[in-house]
């Protein structure tokens, strides 16, 4: 197993930063790659950023690229969302997710371990 747990979220107004960071801790030999998804209200969960156990390769969805940032300083330390120029379109849960190399990055489907989640709200 694989425990993920997230923190720094909070309420920013439009055009501010905020930095999310993901531990890991357990078995995560088996890990390689590490990905942040989000889910609005009503909304379907979707994929924001992901970035492989070595933080060599990274990938973005288009609605953020350019504006958030995804990384890690070394394998097995916390991965971070830099996020910059904040939208109100960008409140959400966000939550950590790590799974090998299986699937689609882009799919929930393709992660094994979750995070609890943490609240990012965007005022205008």
């Amino acid at each position: 197993q694989v425990q993920l747990v997230e923190s720094g979220g909070g309420l920013v107004q439009a055009g501010g930063s905020l930095r999310l960071s993901c531990a890991a801790s357990g078995r995560t030999l088996s890990t390689e790659r590490m990905a942040w998804f989000r889910q609005a209200p009503g909304k379907e969960r979707e994929f924001v950023a992901a970035i492989t156990w070595s933080g060599g390769s990274t990938l973005y969805a288009d609605s953020v690229k350019g504006r958030f940032t995804i990384s890690r300083d070394k394998a097995s330390k916390p991965v971070y969302l830099q996020m910059n120029s904040l939208k109100p379109e960008d409140t959400a849960v966000y939550s950590c997710a790590a799974g090998g190399f299986r699937g689609s990055w882009y799919y929930t489907s393709s992660y094994d371990y979750w995070g609890q989640g943490t609240q990012v709200t965007v005022s205008s």
